[in-house]
């Protein structure tokens, strides 16, 4: 069983065309709270409380250890999950997934969380955004992002000595086109795994919407499987 886990802004109907793409493959996919037609806790946004509400799901609906497929900051939510809970992840596949987070770098991300702008600059986006998040409505979602991204600066989950604790395989995927990560940043990670590998897709930025989901469904499938043997 796969269990994927979006990014932020995101929710799971991202999905629906990369599961049509998983053949025989049990996928599922969740929202994290106050995303999609999930409302938003009193607590507000932190990374912390995604990995909760997938542990939450594991709980619920898995027996075995399941494999996670995590985008952007799915992906970080994936590995904290395999390296605080092993016995419950199999392996671990990202995409687009930023590792090294600081004040500085968290500052950056953060200036394209502006709910204002985005209406201004991006309409159809921010229409997209509406459609998405009608539960807790999509301007306190990127509030709420922002300030989840600022504790993640001032205080990154995933040190060395967390990362060290992941014992099952991981394959960290990136974009050649993705401007919020380098390369280099995933292969340095990836070294230090006890059994890490990365993988540079080509023609591809960030955004998932823009993912090649077919060379996307294969690595996924022959990572999986390779798991298996």
């Amino acid at each position: 069983m796969m269990l994927l886990l979006h990014g932020a802004l995101g929710d799971h109907t991202q999905f629906a065309a990369l599961q049509a793409r998983l053949g025989d493959m049990t996928s599922h996919a969740l929202d994290f709270e106050g995303h999609g037609a999930r409302p938003m806790a009193a607590r507000g946004f932190r990374l912390e409380y995604f990995v909760e509400n997938a542990a939450a799901w594991l709980d619920a609906n898995a027996t075995e250890p399941v494999d996670l497929f995590g985008y952007s900051m799915g992906g970080y939510v994936a590995l904290y999950l395999a390296a605080m809970s092993p016995e419950r992840v199999r392996s671990v596949m990202t995409l687009g997934t930023k590792l090294v987070w600081s004040p500085e770098v968290a500052a950056g991300a953060i200036k394209q969380l502006n709910a204002g702008q985005i209406k201004v600059k991006v309409p159809a986006f921010a229409e997209t955004l509406a459609a998405r998040h009608h539960a807790s409505g999509w301007e306190r979602v990127v509030e709420q992002t922002a300030a989840a991204l600022q504790s993640l600066g001032a205080k990154p989950l995933l040190t060395p000595d967390v990362l060290a604790r992941i014992v099952c395989p991981v394959r960290l995927a990136v974009g050649d086109r993705d401007a919020t990560l380098r390369v280099e940043e995933l292969r340095d990670v990836s070294s230090t795994l006890a059994r890490g590998e990365y993988e540079v897709l080509p023609r591809t930025p960030h955004p998932f919407e823009k993912a090649p989901l077919e060379r996307l469904s294969w690595t996924l499938q022959q990572f999986v499987s390779s798991v298996a043997v």
